[in-house]
């Protein structure tokens, strides 16, 4: 019995635990490995090839780098700061950076765990092609691969009743699923590999240390070998000769290549969706997050486009030109493209092996991750902290398979494809609009208040957002040569008004923005939260040879990545009102993501409503000191202080410092 416990403990050993209790992973090693986890996904190997395909090879690869820069990166390093400094998940972190934030950490929870839900039956899947793969020969050979996608794999009943448009756009009649029986192959795999993620993580960063070195190890050799393979195929250069070696200039000039670019590097890196925050929280408070996200950013781009040789091989092989019409996608590239050049290769049911199991990985590293959000954020409240770690995840485990199996039914592709759609589509990009401007304009911001009175910030905040909601609506409802030029006369007659309506500062702007009262008034109601944030941050983060967060990282989250994650977020609607209206699945799909929008609205409101969620020791991080251009050091022990009197602030040791961590 004693040798059994052993090896149990040798393969599922107990977490480490750091100075506050709190479970941490044994290595720097580990954590980054489970972090590229959750962005190294199915879209690395189908995702990334098949949109570059349809934007015809290299260019593609100026908007994607822009996107990396301005958009991805950023965040990343946001979610993992405060994931390390704050020492929770996301409900956790952001009540901890403002109390009227923990909506928005919640909301990261909902996007995660819907997504998780529907993910596990789309590997189901995965795992239906790879049980055939043993057969030989391969059972799709000689058929047309979309009808047995189709019939074989999905296996959906089409919808008794199609749905239509009268010309005026009001619906004729909606769909109709006559069908909504419960397939027994596709449930049982999305069983099997539900119980295979809970074996993943439910005695949390111990095992998954272990575990995150097979589901992440051996698919890098799987897709080393998928890529000799790919790029040995005949004609396969004519393919790779797309991807590096085609450059069209006016391929840039459309809007098309710029928001693919910019959807592809937001889904594939995974930010918005808790899992990093969550892993970040489970390192130690001083670790080198700045270096570690940026590792994770340019490691994630860097399988992407090292694991489209083997796509574009196979596209050179079978002779497809986007120009030809035909786009690929996600499941046209996964299971229908490649398996039809694995069913005419040589040795097709090695290599068709080796696909299957190497997505079955892939997604399974992103789907422990996924599951982790929610098993954090219980497992940080002091009511789940109760009980132990296995049974909250076997519990989460088991309800979430019942809830899965909805995708599993004669209806379920349709399911799947409108859930994601609009959780990618609308709860995504508004969840990370508001993590950026929580962190750029919320945090701290009594200071500002203190220093420059409510009014001009008020001013200043509001015309900042109404100038991107008018904006990006006269755009829609006339063009965006006139929605764009009325946004930025709304933001600069705002800011105008706000420097002008606010009071003379007590304390002078760190450099030449102190020198005048203007820009000394303009840099504390334009910049003042995303600079204390960062001062704060670095306190903790930022120690002995760590990596500093630059004081321009908060400058870009608040003035480009959240005017282009508004104009990316209005893309839904019309997508909407034009081809789901009359789909009763796709309207289900369009409201339950939308139920993010009252969280985050009552989390704001009603901040109270949330305070079970919060553990006892960690509710007062939500109501920072009043203390302008002080440090709020996250390592240590928060205790309220009193407010500042007559412009002079309070110079405590309970974790307040003067030096700015080294940006000023």
């Amino acid at each position: 019995m004693n040798t059994v416990k052993r090896v149990f403990l040798w393969f599922a050993p107990d977490a480490k635990k750091g100075d506050d209790g709190r479970d941490v992973f044994g290595s720097r090693a580990t954590f980054v490995l489970c972090a590229m986890g959750g962005a190294v996904g199915l879209g690395n190997l189908l995702r990334f090839p098949s949109v570059v395909y349809n934007n015809y090879g290299l260019q593609f690869f100026v908007p994607y780098l822009i996107a990396l820069f301005f958009i991805a990166l950023p965040v990343l390093i946001l979610e993992i700061s405060i994931g390390t400094a704050y020492r929770g998940g996301p409900v956790v972190a952001w009540h901890s950076a403002h109390k009227r934030a923990k909506g928005i950490g919640l909301g990261v929870v909902f996007n995660g765990y819907t997504v998780v839900t529907y993910y596990i039956p789309l590997l189901a899947w995965v795992m239906k092609y790879f049980r055939r793969s043993f057969q030989t020969p391969l059972p799709w050979s000689g058929q047309d691969l979309s009808e047995y996608f189709s019939n074989d794999i999905i296996a959906n009943t089409a919808p008794s009743v199609v749905g239509s448009f009268n010309p005026d756009g009001s619906v004729v009649q909606y769909t109709q699923y006559s069908d909504t029986s419960l397939l027994g192959e596709t449930a049982g795999w999305a069983i099997f590999t539900w119980f295979v993620t809970w074996l993943c993580m439910f005695k949390g960063v111990g095992l998954t240390g272990r575990v995150i070195y097979i589901t992440m190890g051996l698919p890098f050799v799987l897709i080393i070998i998928l890529i000799g393979r790919g790029t040995s195929l005949p004609n396969a250069n004519e393919g790779i000769k797309l991807y590096f070696a085609t450059w069209r200039t006016s391929a840039l000039q459309s809007p098309q290549i710029w928001q693919a670019a910019f959807g592809q590097i937001f889904f594939s890196i995974g930010v918005g969706f808790g899992y990093f925050t969550s892993w970040a929280s489970y390192c130690s408070q001083h670790s080198n997050a700045v270096q570690d996200a940026l590792i994770i950013g340019f490691s994630n781009s860097l399988v992407e486009i090292v694991a489209a040789f083997a796509v574009f091989g196979v596209v050179g092989f079978l002779g497809l030109d986007p120009s030809d019409g035909e786009a690929l996608g996600t499941f046209v590239t996964g299971f229908i493209t490649y398996p039809e050049a694995l069913a005419q290769m040589p040795g097709a049911n090695f290599f068709a092996v080796i696909f299957f199991l190497t997505l079955f990985l892939l997604g399974l590293t992103s789907a422990f991750s996924l599951l982790e959000v929610m098993s954090t954020m219980i497992l940080d409240t002091d009511w789940g902290n109760r009980f132990p770690r296995w049974l909250v995840t076997t519990v989460i485990a088991v309800i979430s398979t019942l809830i899965s199996l909805i995708y599993c039914t004669a209806f379920g592709l349709q399911a799947l494809d409108a859930v994601d759609t609009y959780v990618n589509d609308i709860a995504l990009f508004f969840v990370v609009w508001c993590e950026c401007f929580a962190a750029t304009s919320m945090y701290r911001c009594r200071d500002v208040a203190n220093q420059v009175g409510w009014l001009g910030f008020l001013i200043y905040t509001g015309g900042f957002v109404v100038a991107q909601i008018l904006s990006i609506g006269i755009s829609y409802a006339t063009r965006p040569a006139i929605g764009a030029p009325v946004g930025f006369v709304i933001f600069i007659t705002s800011a105008i008004a706000g420097v002008y309506l606010s009071k003379t500062p007590g304390f002078p702007a760190p450099r030449f923005w102190g020198r005048n009262n203007l820009l000394n008034r303009f840099w504390w109601i334009a910049f003042y939260p995303g600079y204390q944030l960062t001062c704060d941050l670095n306190v903790v983060i930022g120690v002995g040879r760590n990596w500093n967060l630059p004081v321009y990282w908060t400058v870009i989250m608040k003035y480009i990545s959240c005017p282009i994650l508004a104009i990316v977020l209005s893309f839904a609607y019309p997508k909407f009102t034009k081809t789901h209206m009359y789909d009763p699945i796709m309207i289900y799909g369009f409201s339950i993501v939308h139920l993010v929008v009252p969280v985050v609205a009552l989390g704001f409101i009603i901040p109270s409503w949330f305070n079970f969620i919060i553990p006892a020791d960690k509710a007062a991080r939500g109501d920072k000191p009043v203390v302008p251009l002080e440090i709020v050091d996250e390592s240590q022990t928060m205790e309220r202080a009193v407010g500042v009197e007559d412009g002079v602030p309070p110079h405590s040791n309970m974790g307040y410092k003067n030096d700015k961590a080294g940006v000023v």
